[in-house]
């Protein structure tokens, strides 16, 4: 989220963050624990977030075939659990989620 956060062409004035761990970041900040369900300006986040992982899920669907990822969307599912096991891991599998990590080990 940083890392985001610095890629933004301006600098915001306030950052809302969901969830109690504060950003590494001199701008100021409000944590909120559950914040998808208590701002707005949150949940309208998350809701883009999801859509726009979705879309490039299915994007790297055609990249890489035998995941599924145009089904799954590279969520812990039994048919994605299965695929790791089969395949192993491919570039854009996010090495800190427990299936994968064991996976690539």
């Amino acid at each position: 989220m940083a890392e985001a956060l610095g890629l933004l062409p301006m600098r915001p004035d306030h950052v809302l963050v969901d969830g109690n761990q504060r950003l590494p970041i001199l701008t100021p900040q409000t944590t909120i624990v559950k914040g998808d369900r208590r701002s707005l300006s949150i949940a309208a986040a998350s809701i883009v977030a999801k859509v726009m992982r979705d879309w490039y899920m299915t994007a790297m669907h055609n990249r890489w075939p035998l995941y599924n990822f145009a089904r799954n969307k590279g969520y812990g599912t039994q048919e994605h659990r299965d695929a790791l096991a089969a395949y192993g891991i491919c570039p854009i599998h996010r090495r800190s989620f427990a299936p994968v990590a064991r996976a690539a080990s």
